[in-house]
């Protein structure tokens, strides 16, 4: 009866040291940080978005390097003025939009060697600007 009684404590102490480094594990991952920062919805349902959005990327990519064929709906510079962090104004970083998933699934990502991580920041016109507009219309030796 007492092999049983230590038997079974065994098991227990066990099982729940087992628990009990599970769940240090898990806490050392830093979850990723979801943020829309803008619009209301993506272009799909989340879940498909998770699943299918690199795929989304290079059929974009496809059909606008090889074909010519530039739309909105799933272009890169829609995702990037949709998901940077309004503090940061990128979705890289600590807790931007693009970085925190990625890191958290240990997937690298090259998008950004080239494309900019912030949305387009709209210009003033140049005629608006101070100092500049109005153009020198004197011929050289005129005067």
């Amino acid at each position: 009866m007492m092999r049983f009684a230590v038997a079974m404590l065994t098991v227990v102490l066990t099982a729940a040291g087992l628990a009990d480094a599970e769940e240090k594990r898990v806490r050392r991952v830093a979850v990723p940080v979801i943020k829309i920062e803008k619009g209301e919805q993506c272009v799909a349902p989340t879940e498909e978005m998770r699943r299918d959005h690199m795929k989304m990327l290079l059929h974009q990519r496809d059909q606008t390097v090889g074909r010519g064929i530039r739309t909105v709906k799933h272009s890169l510079k829609g995702c990037v003025d949709c998901h940077a962090g309004r503090d940061t104004g990128s979705v890289l970083g600590k807790d931007g939009f693009c970085s925190s998933c990625h890191v958290y699934a240990a997937v690298s990502m090259d998008c950004f060697s080239c494309h900019s991580s912030s949305p387009e920041k709209v210009a003033m016109p140049k005629a608006a600007a101070p100092g500049r507009g109005q153009q020198d219309t004197t011929k050289a030796g005129a005067r």
